[in-house]
């Protein structure tokens, strides 16, 4: 060496490094594991081995590796066209204008669709006032037949009456509402008389039954079909002055006993005639 110094061999000897590259055998640190062991305590608890001669042995599990899990993306067409149909809908609401809903539900609707245009119409209407239903049922009948056919209509109240349970968490009230749809589409020509009691025949659903039991009920009555177009009642501008005038006046004797404000102005709105407060004012003062 250039130093002039020469390295002796490394002595094994006292050295606890294993000499042929596999070890001594000895278990691990904690006892974890090396020949002749049986591995940290406890672990054997958490072992899951599959033994086919056990009788509790399932051959579906999915654990012993025969199973392939692939995902599978629901298909939802509805979903998008209820999405785009909902800002039409509302718009109607505001207007009332049936030949624009009209135009722009014919743009997009697959005409093998049309029967999701009357279901998303009544699912909205009963989220709002009795004169929103008004405007529905209106907008059902001015779309027959132009729009949408007698086969839409009537799959339409069936998978309403299919989904009626959870409707119902959002509007107790709901088979009330769908029976009253229902009636009114009869009434309105748009639907056959038999279809309540052929749809009634298919199902012991309880709600299902009320819908139906609701719908026959308004049909059964004495110049029923005459009485159906005022089934949500008579709403907003469509009532008399003298029957609004007596509401104002009774709305602000509660108002004037009680002192509730918040109250006041939820029965106010509930009238709906914007265009009637200066009767109200005047009253007032």
């Amino acid at each position: 060496m250039a130093s002039g110094y020469i390295h002796s061999p490394r002595s094994w000897k006292n050295s606890r490094r294993s000499r042929n590259g596999y070890g001594r055998g000895l278990p691990k640190k904690k006892g974890a594991g090396g020949k002749g062991v049986w591995g940290l305590p406890g672990s054997e608890l958490m072992e899951t081995v599959e033994d086919v001669s056990d009788p509790n042995f399932d051959n579906e599990n999915m654990s012993n590796g025969d199973i392939m899990l692939k995902a599978i993306v629901p298909d939802e067409p509805n979903l998008e066209i209820k999405r785009k149909l909902e800002p039409i809908i509302l718009e109607y609401f505001e207007n009332g204008d049936t030949h624009e809903a009209a135009i722009a539900i014919e743009e997009f609707v697959p005409k093998n669709r049309r029967d999701v245009v009357v279901e998303q119409a009544i699912e909205l209407a009963m989220d709002h006032k009795p004169s929103h239903r008004e405007l529905t049922s209106i907008l059902i009948s001015d779309l027959f037949n132009d729009c949408v056919s007698m086969a839409d209509i009537m799959k339409a109240f069936e998978n309403l009456l299919a989904n009626i349970e959870d409707l119902i968490l959002d509007v107790p009230d709901a088979p009330n509402d769908i029976g009253n749809f229902i009636a009114r589409a009869v009434a309105d020509d748009c639907i056959p008389p038999r279809f309540v009691a052929n749809t009634k025949e298919k199902s012991d659903n309880e709600k299902i039954q009320a819908a139906l039991e609701r719908a026959n009920t308004l049909l059964s009555i004495d110049h029923g079909l005459i009485r159906l177009h005022n089934v949500w009642g008579v709403g907003g501008a469509l009532r008399p002055v003298k029957l609004l005038t007596k509401q104002m006046t009774l709305l602000l004797q509660e108002f004037l006993y009680s002192g509730d404000i918040e109250e006041a102005s939820r029965c106010l709105r509930g009238l709906e005639v914007p265009h009637f407060y200066h009767n109200w004012c005047m009253k007032l003062l």
